[in-house]
């Protein structure tokens, strides 16, 4: 399994010989306003520029995209990926819509599992922020408010969950005691809207994964992009080093990691 860190929630997995493509963000740094929802909203984003060619970035095998919010998903993903290329998505909602940007190769991936050459799929659950408090502010302003993760098995590979934009909840605990992954990837910028709530994860967190789960690699996404973080990579390795976290991983855009 080879992880490769771009930018955002957006990175690159070697997983059983098919590399996998997910959460495309590839707009230019600075080409969208900042969320008028959230703190912040001055400071436009992507605050980076992508570490990589975009032609390169989406030669892969298949996209999955955890939710169509605007930095997971954009214009120039639509523009660059092959519109026959493999899309999975998490519902029939992001399936049509997906579907109207002219792309023909989509499926929905199942909570009992999808098949997906020598690889299993499993669609997990989140909250996208407190779902009592963040979902009714979704609707409000015609954003989704559903976001999923995805735990890949095979064999001869590790288990890996990538969580999704979620705080933690339930539905992570619930998929750390069924998977029992060897590999975590968090998104864990604790973006954070007006009225304070958090939309993904923060450190404290963190430490929940890491006390649910000691013995995996946990792996920190989705930093230093979206204009709304409240949390950076810097103060992360300052954590890390508290309380010497050994199993707490936090990429550079553009580093990658094996296991």
């Amino acid at each position: 399994m080879k992880i490769t860190q771009i930018r955002n929630a957006t990175i690159k997995l070697e997983y059983k010989n098919t590399t996998f493509l997910i959460d495309p963000w590839l707009m230019p740094k600075d080409s969208m306003q900042g969320f008028d929802t959230a703190v912040n909203s001055d400071i436009r984003q992507p605050r980076v520029e992508l570490p990589f060619e975009i032609k390169d970035i989406v030669n892969v095998d298949a996209v999955i995209i955890t939710h169509i919010h605007p930095d997971h998903w954009d214009e120039c993903a639509e523009k660059a990926i092959d519109k026959n290329l493999k899309i999975f998505v998490q519902s029939e909602f992001d399936k049509e819509y997906i579907k109207s940007k002219g792309f023909t190769n989509i499926e929905v991936l199942a909570v009992e599992g999808t098949k997906y050459k020598n690889i299993t799929l499993y669609k997990t659950a989140t909250q996208h922020g407190k779902r009592e408090i963040i979902k009714p502010l979704c609707d409000s302003i015609g954003m989704p408010y559903d976001a999923m993760g995805i735990v890949f098995e095979a064999e001869g590979e590790k288990n890996l969950y990538i969580a999704g934009d979620t705080i933690w909840c339930d539905e992570v605990e619930d998929a750390l005691n069924k998977y029992k992954p060897d590999v975590i990837v968090l998104n864990a910028c604790a973006a954070t809207v007006l009225n304070g709530e958090r939309l993904i994860m923060n450190i404290d967190d963190i430490k929940n994964v890491l006390n649910k789960a000691p013995n995996s690699i946990i792996i920190a996404s989705h930093m230093d992009t979206v204009s709304h973080l409240t949390l950076t990579r810097k103060d992360l390795k300052e954590f890390k080093k508290e309380f010497y976290l050994n199993n707490l991983l936090i990429p550079e855009d553009g580093e990658s990691l094996v296991f």
